[in-house]
């Protein structure tokens, strides 16, 4: 982050360059801020998180106001140890406490029966309540250092993609927060797989780097809930964050494009550009290296084009930043590649579903 930009120096913690474990001593700051009922935005190995203290209902009413999110969308209890996970959850199943084992610290929530030490504002009404161990040695010290349960959706304002370094988010919400804490660029840029176990068996509520195939190493079973590439109707309680509302999206129109067949996807997205070509618009069109390269040198005056990367990892670390990027090319439409819904590509199909408000061309 360029600290010409932080209006105020006092409220900004750099730790992008950590060289020795003393350093997050330097986090008791923004702890305290949190136990004192606070806004914190701090980095994840996802996501960065608006954070506050989980256990006060006042402190998470201001999560809600700042995102402009709205009070039937839960919110993940992030914890630092197991001991903390007793606090707030109850009638823990062996499933439960096996899947947690294999995947915590990591970016992998699950829900869970809340006790009544969780207020209601946190779980959206529910009796169940998200909850995840980071990996992120940052956001587990400032738990730490916080001694409290941290509630925090992603970083941004609700709709817009989410923040994966301080510099796509400050003119959102820099002036918003109590506290920022700066760890660089997050290393996974997806939001954390979420399940529900039911019956026994794992669901996935929302896909992540965590996949299905995983899961199911460790459980012997996974359903993979509909919803993940469907529209959820209106009055519709939600068990997971992040299922119900418009999210992730540039505020440019956008069309997703997908055929298994690459040719055949290649076919579709000239069409789209063409038809916009004769009409004397210009479009925006997103993809992988490969498509990149093929793509490059057509319509040159009316076609803008970047690159989303080499792979599947790439694209998610990077995907938040270019969705935020494509408003800055100024097009009449966003043409977005999309990809394969196996392992990871199921996390990346979900969120840009969601941006392109479902309209899909396949």
């Amino acid at each position: 982050m360029d600290n010409d930009l932080i209006k105020d120096k006092s409220k900004y913690l750099d730790l992008k360059n950590i060289k020795n474990i003393s350093e997050y001593s330097k986090l008791e700051t923004a702890g305290q801020i949190i136990r004192d009922g606070g806004l914190v935005l701090f980095p994840t190995e996802t996501v960065y998180g608006l954070g506050a203290n989980g256990l006060d209902p006042e402190a998470v009413k201001k999560i809600y106001a700042t995102k402009g999110r709205s009070s039937d969308n839960p919110l993940i209890l992030h914890i630092s140890d197991i001991e903390m996970l007793g606090k707030i959850a109850k009638d823990i199943s062996d499933i439960e406490f096996k899947l947690m084992n294999a995947f915590w610290p990591g970016p992998f929530t699950i829900i869970l029966n809340k006790t009544n030490l969780v207020p209601s504002v946190v779980a959206g009404g529910l009796d169940t309540v998200g909850v995840r161990m980071p990996s992120n040695e940052i956001a587990r010290n400032l738990i730490k250092f916080s001694d409290v349960p941290i509630a925090a959706p992603s970083a941004n304002i609700s709709g817009r993609p989410s923040g994966t370094n301080v510099e796509d988010i400050y003119q959102e919400l820099g002036d918003k927060v109590d506290y920022i804490i700066d760890g660089g660029s997050c290393n996974i840029g997806l939001e954390s797989t979420v399940v529900r176990v039911i019956d026994g068996i794992p669901h996935i509520l929302r896909p992540g780097k965590i996949t299905a195939n995983e899961i199911k190493e460790i459980a012997g079973n996974v359903i993979i809930d509909h919803h993940i590439l469907g529209k959820i109707e209106p009055g519709t309680k939600v068990m997971s964050p992040g299922m119900k509302y418009k999210h992730y999206a540039p505020n440019t129109k956008c069309v997703l494009v997908y055929n298994e067949d690459n040719s055949i996807l290649q076919d579709k997205i000239k069409d789209i550009i063409g038809n916009y070509f004769e009409e004397g618009k210009k479009t925006l069109l997103m993809c992988l290296s490969n498509n990149y390269e093929y793509f490059k040198d057509m319509y040159q005056d009316r076609l803008e084009i970047f690159n989303m990367g080499n792979s599947l990892d790439e694209m998610s670390q990077r995907i938040f930043t270019d969705l935020r990027k494509a408003d800055s090319y100024n097009v009449d439409l966003i043409i977005i590649q999309g990809v394969s819904t196996d392992g990871l590509g199921l996390a990346i199909m979900n969120r840009l579903l969601r941006a392109c408000n479902y309209n899909l061309i396949s």
